[in-house]
């Protein structure tokens, strides 16, 4: 009989969590584990890369009347009767709009949007909430199964999320699984009660997979400035990323007289801002925000450098991919950057501000040397981590 697992993740848009699921599934040993995936959302960049073994649950239908617009949502429920719904999807919204941390709304508005689910009928030997917050929240409440996990895919400290929220449902998880030595030290150090339960899974990254899919040609929008250097950052357009510094280190660099562009593959809330940001420092020919791009690769490698601007990371799919493809890379020095990086041997890490971030660029556009010595120690690195599918397999009931 094979076991039967359960992923819960709200969406598969985009993002380094949203990948590292996609890398796992196509892991996993379907002649062993039967696999149900439940999603908020059906729409997203990576849902072509589900592995087609795998058995994607439906959406609720009171959860498609919640995600109307709220006047079309409140009139879908009041028509079909559902009062106390309606009072739910009201206070969902109060909440999420409120002031305060997007974490902490997520977190409180919960028991509102928990309300427009019913516990899944199918019985899970283990199910897995694959993200923070909501997919946990979901598992714990909404799953029957034997034993249940619960994924962090970034520096709990740096969320601002309420640690005593989360405390009670970790409470109920038969494991916590994070991506990073430091981000299971994090945990460890804010759920004292729960360190027997931390377990580290790197991110699945496939050295051949990303080679071969590398060599695919590139689109348009990625040609040209051959005569320069093409810096390359990927990540959500959000705070969290930072890259305002980028911008600003790009327009250092713009005025000492470096032929850069520096282009941006991702999406998010703060397009509107960067864009303007761009236009303010004259940087339209230098500096690009591209959007979401489901193969990646091409572009990674094309580029001269590879940058990673975040003020906080579990641990980067991206930087991981960068190492594999042998990009000389600078990183800003956030908490878990030396778990990816050894600063002057695979990379530079560098301080947090747009003048440090541009001197580590000038740095390796100045010196042929080092960005070759940087290339070929990234080659001699054995960078798979297929084999850590097992490390998950001896958590599963």
């Amino acid at each position: 009989m094979r076991k039967k697992l359960l992923f819960v993740i709200p969406s598969l848009t985009s993002g380094g969590g949203e990948r590292s699921l996609i890398n796992l599934l196509s892991q996993i040993d379907y002649n062993a584990y039967e696999v149900d995936l439940f999603l908020l959302n059906h729409e997203g960049l990576f849902m072509e890369f589900i592995p087609p073994e795998v058995n994607v649950l439906p959406v609720p239908k009171q959860y498609s009347r919640f995600v109307l617009p709220l006047p079309k949502a409140v009139l879908k429920l009041l028509l079909a009767g559902h009062f106390t719904l309606v009072y739910h999807r009201l206070m969902f919204s109060l909440k999420s709009r409120g002031a305060g941390n997007d974490s902490v709304k997520e977190q409180y508005s919960w028991k509102h949007l928990a309300r427009f689910f019913q516990i899944l009928p199918q019985q899970y030997d283990t199910a897995i909430g694959f993200l923070e917050k909501t997919s946990i929240y979901f598992c714990v409440e909404k799953a029957v199964a034997k034993s249940k996990i619960g994924w962090i895919h970034i520096d709990y400290d740096k969320l601002g999320m309420d640690p005593a929220f989360d405390a009670r449902y970790f409470e109920q998880l038969q494991h916590l699984v994070t991506v990073s030595e430091e981000c299971a030290n994090i945990l460890v150090k804010r759920f004292p009660e729960q360190d027997h339960k931390v377990n580290v899974i790197h991110n699945i990254v496939s050295p051949v997979l990303i080679k071969q899919l590398a060599m695919q040609n590139p689109p348009d929008d990625f040609s040209g400035n051959e005569d320069g250097i093409n810096i390359l950052s990927i990540g959500r357009l959000h705070p969290q990323k930072a890259f305002e510094l980028a911008i600003e280190a790009c327009k250092e660099l713009v005025d000492k007289g470096y032929n850069v562009r520096w282009s941006i593959i991702g999406d998010g809330e703060e397009r509107q801002k960067l864009t303007a940001m761009i236009r303010h420092y004259g940087l339209q020919d230098h500096f690009r925000l591209l959007g979401l791009r489901s193969n990646p690769y091409p572009y990674i490698q094309r580029a001269d450098l590879y940058a990673q601007t975040s003020r906080f990371e579990g641990k980067s799919i991206a930087i991981d991919e960068a190492k594999i493809l042998k990009k000389p890379i600078v990183v800003t020095n956030f908490s878990t950057a030396r778990d990816q990086i050894r600063h002057g041997f695979d990379g530079l890490i560098v301080d947090m501000n747009p003048s440090a971030i541009a001197a580590g660029i000038e740095q390796l556009i100045a010196d042929r040397g080092l960005r070759a010595r940087l290339s070929d120690n990234l080659g001699q690195l054995e960078l798979g981590t297929e084999d850590e599918i097992y490390k998950f397999y001896n958590l599963l009931a």
